[in-house]
């Protein structure tokens, strides 16, 4: 029998946000790679999706993209629209992409946190908070994208194991199919 416990998918949700917040303010600006810093929002918006998927995915990707506008000083709304049309795209198939295949979870954010950095830095140099296109492409969109996807390892290899732990049904291993013998 399949048990749903809301609760725990709540706190585990509220536990992520908080984790991911306090990142995002304390150790996002302190640390970074040229120009570029870890976007947490992101992190947070894309387990959600990755996990959830929906409408949670995507309420969570603009209320972490709002989040991360307003504690920066970017324009407000931008990196609301980037995450929340990128949780739209990852959350669409609305399953627990994580536990299925982890590694296409970590290529598929990879490939998004990509595209989100580019956009929003990009619409940073045309605001005039950037300097030039080398510098947006090179010293901005890049280290943020890749100290993105390190600092998404760790979260992502937590939900994959979160998910995949407990038993199946039937008794049978994860992954293994269930034979019917003698019918």
């Amino acid at each position: 029998m399949i048990v749903a416990d809301k609760n725990r998918d709540m706190r585990t949700l509220v536990v992520l946000a908080l984790i991911c917040g306090v990142l995002q303010l304390s150790l996002a600006p302190n640390l970074g790679l040229g120009n570029g810093r870890a976007n947490f929002a992101l992190v947070f918006s894309a387990c959600v999706s990755l996990t959830v998927g929906g409408r949670r995915g995507v309420i969570a990707g603009f209320c972490s993209g709002l989040f991360f506008d307003l504690s920066t000083t970017g324009p407000v709304g931008l990196m609301a629209f980037c995450l929340t049309v990128s949780s739209y795209l990852l959350g669409m198939e609305g399953r627990d992409r994580m536990s299925g295949d982890l590694a296409f979870s970590v290529g598929a954010f990879s490939v998004f946190a990509l595209a989100v950095s580019l956009v929003y830095h990009l619409a940073m140099l045309l605001v005039g908070q950037a300097d030039s296109l080398i510098d947006v492409v090179f010293l901005r969109t890049l280290p943020t994208a890749f100290l993105t996807v390190v600092f998404f390892l760790p979260f992502a290899y937590y939900f994959s194991r979160l998910r995949s732990s407990g038993p199946s049904l039937g008794g049978s291993r994860r992954g293994s199919h269930l034979t019917t013998r003698g019918l």
